[in-house]
């Protein structure tokens, strides 16, 4: 093939590069928060680029579920894990048999390439033996370069996680030997080992290091590039650093924030420098709404709200621990500035990208994913949308919604907030909880005894999806994991 038809082929398939925020709340970008006292302009002027999707969920309120659903298209709770996270030493949740989006995309000619907190599991050597026992000379296995990926330069899980190291390509890229104490409060680390070149302070700059390189490289090729970008912040600890210390006169925790907002003017002005921005989609995401560790007293005592209306905080079924910022944005020229009211979960970018590069998904991979491809481009698709979407909490308690009706299945939070699991007010509340997210979007009017035929037609949904293997059309699919659900335990049999 000639370089100019390499040429026209790369501009009919766009760049794609993914930026995932860790911990970000929804309020806490301005273009969704006018209100708020977090001011973002470099993410809301993607907003104002391309658009804003208002109804947008993870597809769990906690960090591994949803880099799970990002990657394959695929609900988390389908896995072996039916609640909480992976740590830095657990192997893989993927299995190596499973399509993930990166390998799907390298088999329509792209180059792949993921920077930042990966957090899906990896295979280190000699594991069980305990952190100090590890070889950290030799390769880490079936990792983001096992799923797809050309490159990598990755973090093992959370930036308060062990082990504290870099991983590239499989390799560490300095041997973890340095023990660390722990820290609570918005400092928290977890205990454990550190190589001598990381500094968490650093982690965020290094990774925008690492993935404007990656640009670079890239933008010179003539295959398009996809780089998915998960960054560990505004995750605890809180590391401002620098010109950012203090300057969104709210809180540490602001000032990170703007830290990740500063991220996003540095990858479209790289975009930008190499002449790539208008052929790239850009999207803007974050993995579950705020965290209760970066302190949501800090943020409300100076006006500001990172769950703006929304009901409490990641690990909940409630709104603010699913409900994020999600933009789209195709080099500044397609719906600029459109704002979206269209369901769509973050799973759904597997679909998405397929419909863009005219392939087709075989029945066992992306089984919970829909294109929202039309909403960016204004054309009709050739895939049904999302009719509902299914939410699932750290403790592994599962909602369903469905146009305005949202059902939750459990008496509480089905995370940390309040009511708690097992609490004698959880034990006094309905089993189910029912909200008209029409009238009643902070959840605070339980109408399950009002609405019976409502919370049967969801129930039965739920169910069916699970069973089913999937919510798409197609082939029914297995679930991993144990025959009996805990999550069926109101079906009646």
């Amino acid at each position: 093939m000639s370089s100019l038809a390499l040429f026209a082929q790369k501009q009919q398939k766009p760049n794609i590069v993914y930026i995932l925020a860790d911990d970000l709340g929804i309020g806490d970008v301005s273009a969704y928060n006018p209100n708020g006292k977090i001011i973002t302009p470099n993410i809301d002027q993607l907003a104002q680029s391309g658009v804003r999707f208002t109804d947008a969920h993870t597809t769990s309120s906690v960090c591994t579920p949803t880099r799970y659903g990002i990657m394959t298209g695929r609900y988390s709770w389908r896995t072996t894990m039916k609640s909480g996270v992976l740590h830095g030493y657990d192997p893989p949740l993927m299995d190596s048999k499973r399509e993930t989006i990166a390998g799907f995309l390298q088999k329509q000619g792209y180059t792949t390439g993921v920077v930042g907190k990966w957090h899906l599991g990896w295979n280190w050597n000699n594991r069980e033996a305990g952190e100090t026992k590890i070889d950290y000379s030799k390769q880490v296995k079936e990792g983001p370069n096992a799923r797809g990926f050309d490159y990598s330069f990755c973090i093992p899980a959370s930036l308060d996680m062990p082990p504290y190291a870099y991983v590239e390509n499989g390799f560490c890229t300095s041997i973890p030997k340095d023990s660390i104490a722990g820290m609570t409060g918005i400092r928290l680390f977890r205990a454990g080992l550190a190589a001598p070149d990381f500094k968490p302070e650093e982690v965020l700059g290094k990774f925008t290091e690492k993935a404007i390189a990656y640009i670079n490289e890239n933008a010179k090729k003539d295959k398009p590039f996809f780089l998915y970008f998960p960054l560990a912040a505004p995750h605890t600890p809180i590391l401002p650093i620098g010109k950012f210390v203090g300057k969104s006169g709210v809180s540490p925790y602001g000032d990170f924030v703007l830290m990740v907002d500063d991220v996003v003017r540095q990858v479209v002005e790289t975009l930008k420098k190499n002449g790539v921005y208008e052929n790239t989609i850009i999207v803007f995401a974050s993995d579950n709404g705020f965290a209760n560790p970066a302190d949501m007293k800090a943020q409300l005592s100076k006006g500001h709200n990172p769950s703006i209306m929304y009901r409490g905080v990641k690990t909940d079924i409630f709104e603010g621990g699913h409900r994020v910022p999600f933009i789209v944005s195709w080099g500044g020229k397609l719906n600029k500035g459109k704002v979206s009211a269209q369901l769509v979960s973050t799973t759904d970018f597997f679909r998405t990208a397929a419909e863009l590069t005219n392939a087709t998904i075989s029945d066992n991979t992306a089984e919970d994913s829909y294109s929202f491809l039309s909403e960016i481009t204004g054309k009709n698709t050739r895939y049904a949308k999302r009719e509902a979407v299914v939410h699932h909490s750290s403790n592994g308690f599962f909602a369903i919604r469905k146009a305005n009706w949202k059902l939750v299945l459990c008496s509480h939070s089905g995370g940390n907030s309040f009511p708690k699991e097992n609490s004698e007010e959880a034990k006094t509340l309905p089993s189910v909880q029912l909200y008209d997210m029409a009238n009643d979007i902070a959840e605070t009017k339980n109408v399950q005894d009002k609405q019976p035929l409502v919370v049967q037609e969801l129930t039965d949904l739920l169910t069916k999806y699970i069973r089913d293997g999937r919510s798409t059309q197609g082939v029914n699919q297995t679930n991993e994991g144990p025959s009996h659900w805990k999550q069926l335990t109101w079906v009646k049999e």
